[in-house]
């Protein structure tokens, strides 16, 4: 070993003697600095500028550092093949060119004990790049409050490692030629195969699995994301392994009069070594995983990790259906099966006996509002099949009919999309993905998932039905599918654990079993028969959203006076230069704001709820109900207009006031004022233990809140979705939606100011690298004087 050190020596001494290591070492430096610099002068720039600038100041230590857009670390990765090769190309060809290699032939020394001196100098090396990133590191963890340092330092180990891998790759290309600029091109074109073979013969799984484990690409994402995986850093192990033991056997074979078959037999078993340990080392069940961030953002939330264990009874059988004629069925190709494979990764890290199936099949594609065969018109479903198949290169005989398909499963109810099927324990359920940016299901819609198959009782929304209430079935404005059954809605109940029905009110009494009630709007009077079944379900100790309307309250009022509650007369309004008085925007309260994890985030509580036409709600607690208020109006904006027209009548087609009166009610508008200390209540929260239940119960002055409209509305910015959600999750104890939040990342703040941060770039850029090359010139001149 002492040997291996002094050769190692000798190269150290070899690098920084010759220009090309300074200057590598100097242009990585400058290209850190004007990277770091450039972020950090972005930051303080939005941290002086305040208000919605201050926003993009959050996660600091991600955003200078790992960001795979700007962060240093990822730009520093993307560009190490500029420098790796331009060192390691004379390593060995410089002997070989020489003549030198013939007396390292005939020396005592061994071929591993030089091949192994050139890598430990290598490694030196590679130690000086690494401290110049150290020194943009030390840097931000005194520029940043509360830095995540156990971010920053797997991601130091992820950099280095792969240095290590590229000096291991371009060593052994140096071997092979005595031309110092074909070795430097071999290691580029060596790392672009390595990026690239994991795509290739993907149709094949064990195959797929060993091609996925030698893929280089990506190979750093966990580590600079915070996640140490062990089969990662055990790809790198093997990978400089592998190379350095194809490089002593290149030396060797070179020294020795062997035949080709016994010199092609010392590689072949390399490869089948490294595959074979890189395969069984990266198995779920041996692979262990370390999450170094602060706020174990790569790790599953205590709440996810909780569920996992109730299923760890038997395995967990998880099938993914891909429709030919989806636009999601790649989500369940066999050439995107490593992508599906890393999306599932975070859940097999703790429960990795999940058996994962693939069934590809081909059917009409179902969608509201497309017709797929007006763009192939005379065309059969199989011959529409057929051309696109073609046109794609892919071989649709491996993809089941419909006839088939329809055999196994039926999809049609999930209009034929991609659509992934869990089961355990003789139970099933869907796991969708949606229209939005995202698609795939998130940690909160997988945990809804899993937590339904270990549920013996289905959490179960009732909507009220008979009395001309709120459909949940329509796509109207004013209706609620959007909240409800949207199935390619991510935030609607049935994607966050829920079962919805609805329910007619005079034909049957209302199910005890069922998780809440929501009578939301009725046009009509509620009949003698459907108030007692109400009241009954009440008495019981039933949960009940109950929402009217201003100009409806005589449908309501009789709900909702045993009670102690009242939609007051009148509309509220509220003054504003861009939007109509109708349009009321009262905030959550803090009994709002703690209902549960979803709502309890900072910065809903300067986001109103949009309410296009709301009445007030007054409260007297007649039956021992604790009474809080869920959502106020801002003091002196809003007023009580008794003569305003609620806009969704004009919806329902309600009869319409006549000019003459519309004048006069318009005069005595404009006289109303906003008195300046009164508040709004528009939604209560009643609570009460009655049998033993802890009963709970909403009154919304509105119905529009949680509509396909007011979900949906851009101009002015709400959060009715994360109130909503929020109601329903109350209601439901907090057992749906699982809460899969996190804390909020501590590293929100800069210590210094944009003046600062300009001189900070000129010593990084100008200053540091200037003393480099002073130093680097003294160390030449004074060499070659000597």
């Amino acid at each position: 070993m002492k040997l291996v050190f002094k050769i190692a020596y000798n190269e150290w001494r070899n690098l920084f003697y010759s220009p090309i290591a300074w200057f590598l070492t100097i242009a990585f430096f400058v290209q850190c600095a004007l990277v770091y610099s450039g972020s950090l002068h972005r930051y303080a720039s939005m941290q002086e500028m305040g208000g919605f600038g201050r926003q993009g100041v959050h996660a600091l230590t991600d955003g200078l550092f790992t960001s795979s857009y700007t962060g240093l670390f990822a730009t520093a990765i993307n560009n190490l093949y500029l420098y790796i090769p331009l060192l390691t190309m004379g390593l060995i060809s410089r002997e070989i060119n020489g003549g030198s290699i013939s007396l390292l032939y005939s020396s005592p020394i061994r071929m591993r004990q030089i091949v192994l001196g050139k890598y430990v100098a290598m490694a030196l090396y590679n130690l000086l790049l690494l401290a110049v990133l150290l020194v943009f590191v030390v840097s931000g963890v005194f520029q940043i409050t509360s830095p995540d340092i156990g971010l920053l330092l797997s991601a130091l180990l992820g950099f280095y490692l792969l240095l290590n891998a590229f000096a291991a790759i371009g060593l052994f290309m140096s071997s092979l030629t005595s031309y110092q600029v074909v070795a430097a091109i071999g290691t580029f074109l060596i790392v672009g195969f390595l990026s690239y073979i994991g795509q290739l013969w993907q149709d094949i799984d064990f195959v797929r699995d060993l091609t996925y484990f030698l893929s280089l690409n990506g190979r750093t994402g966990h580590m600079l994301s915070g996640l140490i995986v062990t089969k990662d850093v055990l790809y790198f192990l093997v990978v400089i392994a592998m190379f350095l033991a194809f490089t002593i056997y290149k030396l060797k074979n070179a020294s020795q009069s062997l035949p080709l078959r016994t010199k092609m037999m010392r590689y072949t078993v390399v490869v089948a070594a490294a595959l074979c340990i890189g395969y069984i080392g990266s198995r779920p069940g041996v692979t262990g995983y370390w999450d170094t961030t602060a706020n174990k953002v790569n790790t599953l939330t205590p709440n996810t990790q909780k569920i996992i264990v109730g299923l760890r009874k038997t395995p967990l059988e998880v099938t993914s259906y891909g429709n030919f004629l989806d636009p999601y069925s790649s989500f369940g190709r066999s050439d995107h099966r490593n992508e599906f494979m890393a999306k599932w990764e975070p859940y097999v890290r703790f429960k990795p006996d999940i058996q994962f199936n693939f069934v590809n099949y081909y059917d009409t594609a179902i969608s509201d509002g497309y017709n797929m065969f007006s763009a192939y018109k005379g065309k059969t479903l199989k011959e529409v099949v057929d051309q696109r198949a073609k046109a794609g290169g892919f071989n649709i005989s491996h993809y089941l009919r419909p006839d088939e398909i329809r055999k196994i499963i039926d999809l049609r109810p999930e209009s034929n999309r991609y659509v992934m099927q869990l089961k355990y324990n003789g139970k099933s359920t869907y796991l969708r993905v949606f229209n939005d940016q995202q698609m795939w299901p998130s940690e909160t819609e997988v945990s809804a998932a899993f937590q339904r198959l270990l549920e013996t009782k289905m959490p179960k929304i009732m909507f009220a039905a008979g009395d001309q209430e709120r459909d949940i079935t329509k796509k109207g404005d004013r209706f609620y599918k959007s909240m409800t059954v949207q199935k390619t809605f991510r935030e609607a109940l049935i994607n966050q654990g829920f079962d919805v029905d609805t329910l007619s009110l005079c034909d049957r009494e209302i199910p005890d079993s069922i998780t809440a009630l929501v009578i939301a709007d009725p046009l009509t009077s509620l009949s003698p028969a459907s108030l007692e079944h109400v009241q009954q379900f009440i008495n019981g100790g039933g949960n009940l959203l109950i929402a009217g309307e201003p100009g409806r309250q005589e449908m309501i009022n009789p709900l909702l006076q045993p009670l102690g509650v009242k939609l007051m007369d009148g509309m509220l309004a509220q003054k504003s230069e861009d939007y109509q008085p109708s349009l009321v925007l009262p905030r959550m309260t803090q009994a709002a704001l703690h209902l549960n994890g979803i709502a309890d985030k900072p910065f809903l509580e300067s986001i109103p709820v949009s309410m296009n036409g709301v009445a007030a709600l007054s409260a007297v607690d007649t039956l021992g109900y604790n009474i809080r208020p869920l959502l106020r109006t801002v003091a002196g904006k809003t007023y009580n207009d008794q003569y305003a027209r609620n806009p969704d009548m004009d919806m329902v087609s309600e009869p319409a006031v006549t000019a003459s009166s519309l004048d006069t009610l318009n005069k005595k508008r404009h006289n109303s004022v906003a008195v300046k200390d009164t508040v709004y209540t528009t939604a209560l929260a009643l609570t009460r233990t009655i049998h033993g239940k802890n009963q709970k119960i909403v009154v919304m002055g509105d119905a529009d809140f949680m509509s396909n409209a007011e979900l949906f509305r851009n101009s002015p910015r709400a959060c009715n979705f994360n109130f909503a959600t929020a109601l329903f999750g109350w209601l439901d104890n907090g057992q749906f939606p699982v809460d899969t939040s996190r804390p909020d990342s501590r590293d929100n703040n800069l210590k210094l100011s944009l003046d600062q941060a300009a001189v900070l770039k000129l010593v990084y850029v100008w200053l540091l690298p200037a003393l480099l090359v002073i130093s680097g010139a003294v160390l030449l001149i004074r060499r070659r004087r000597k």
